[in-house]
């Protein structure tokens, strides 16, 4: 019969390093999850409600307006655009 001493020990010591590395791992998954969602919520949070995060009404929308810098103007018909 082959040696069976310290066998627990070491399945113990085994299932430690398992429960270790599943429980960092999770805490790493559940950390970063959370992360993102805190910076998403603060996003959409600035976007909707300016007024509470600094910004004015319109701060958070730029462009130019379509008197300033024109329209788009087509260079060749509608029906050349298909055929090429």
């Amino acid at each position: 019969m082959a040696d069976l001493s310290g066998v627990f020990t070491n399945g113990a010591a085994a299932y430690g390093k398992f429960l270790e590395v599943f429980i960092d791992g999770h805490w790493w998954v559940v950390g970063d999850a959370l992360e993102n969602i805190g910076k998403t919520t603060k996003r959409l949070g600035a976007n909707a409600y300016p007024h509470l995060y600094g910004g004015g009404t319109s701060s958070s929308l730029r462009g130019s307006s379509p008197k300033a810098s024109g329209y788009a103007k087509p260079t060749k018909e509608v029906e050349k655009r298909f055929r090429d």
